[in-house]
C-alpha cells in the first residue's frame, strides 16, 4: 500500500512524529516536516519498518526535498518532571515551531496531542504507515535520536547505547544492575523490572 501525500486540503500540511518514548535513557526526539505535494519515494515507510541503513539513506533525501523540516529533543530531566507523554508533545511542538512557512495544518502520529498556536490538527493512529509526511518525520526523529545516543555511548560505553539506543534490552538492564544509573537515565522510569525504587 502506498502512502498518501495529503490528509487535508491545506497546501502547507506538516507531519510530526517522535522517537524514544519507551527508552530508559536519553531524550525523546520529535521531527516535523512539510513535504511538497509532488514528493514520492518508494523506500519511505514508517521508520520502525526500515533498517538503520535505509533510514540513513532516506534522511538526506527527505531533508533536501522538503519544504521545511525541524527536529527537537526533550531531555531526561524534563521528561522526569513533566512525564513522557507531555515531553513527547512538547518535543513535537518544539519541532513545529521551527518550521518556515508556518504550517496550515498538522497531522500527528498516534492519538494524543495538544493544540499548537491555533493551527488545526488531527491525530492519526499508525499515521507513520499511512502518510508520507509522518513517515518522513518518523525517519528524522529516529535518525537524529540514534545519532545522539551514539555520541553519549562514548561517555558510558558499558550500557551499549550505540546498539540498544537506550531501549530496555536485557543487556541494558543488566548494565544498570551492575553499574547503576547515569545522568542520562530517566529516573521516573522503571529501570529494573524487579525494583520498587532506585536509590537516587
Amino acid at each position: 500500500m502506498s502512502l498518501k501525500t495529503r490528509y487535508s486540503a491545506y497546501h502547507f500540511e506538516c507531519g510530526t512524529d517522535e522517537a524514544g518514548r519507551g527508552c530508559l535513557a536519553g531524550p525523546v526526539t520529535a521531527a516535523a516536516i512539510i513535504l511538497p505535494t509532488s514528493f514520492k519515494h518508494n523506500l519511505l515507510n514508517d521508520s520502525k519498518q526500515l533498517s538503520e541503513s535505509k533510514r540513513q539513506l532516506l534522511k538526506p533525501i527527505v531533508e533536501t526535498q522538503s519544504v521545511s523540516f525541524a527536529v527537537a529533543h526533550i531531555f531526561e530531566e524534563e521528561i522526569d518532571t513533566i512525564n513522557i507523554l507531555n515531553a513527547s508533545i512538547k518535543a513535537m511542538h518544539g519541532a513545529i515551531a521551527q518550521l518556515e512557512p508556518i504550517p496550515e495544518f498538522i497531522i500527528v502520529d498516534g492519538n494524543r496531542f495538544k493544540p499548537f498556536n491555533s493551527i488545526p490538527f488531527d491525530t492519526i493512529v499508525k499515521g507513520d504507515s499511512k502518510y508520507l509526511s509522518i513517515a518522513a518525520a518518523s525517519v528524522l526523529a529516529k535518525t537524529y535520536r540514534d545519532d545522539y545516543m551514539e555520541q553519549i555511548h562514548e561517555e558510558f560505553p558499558m550500557y551499549n547505547w550505540k546498539q540498544n539506543k537506550g531501549y530496555p534490552t536485557k543487556e541494558h538492564r543488566a548494565a544498570i544492575k551492575k553499574y547503576g544509573i547515569t545522568k542520562y537515565h530517566r529516573k521516573s522510569f522503571r529501570l529494573l523490572p524487579e525494583q520498587y525504587k532506585l536509590d537516587i
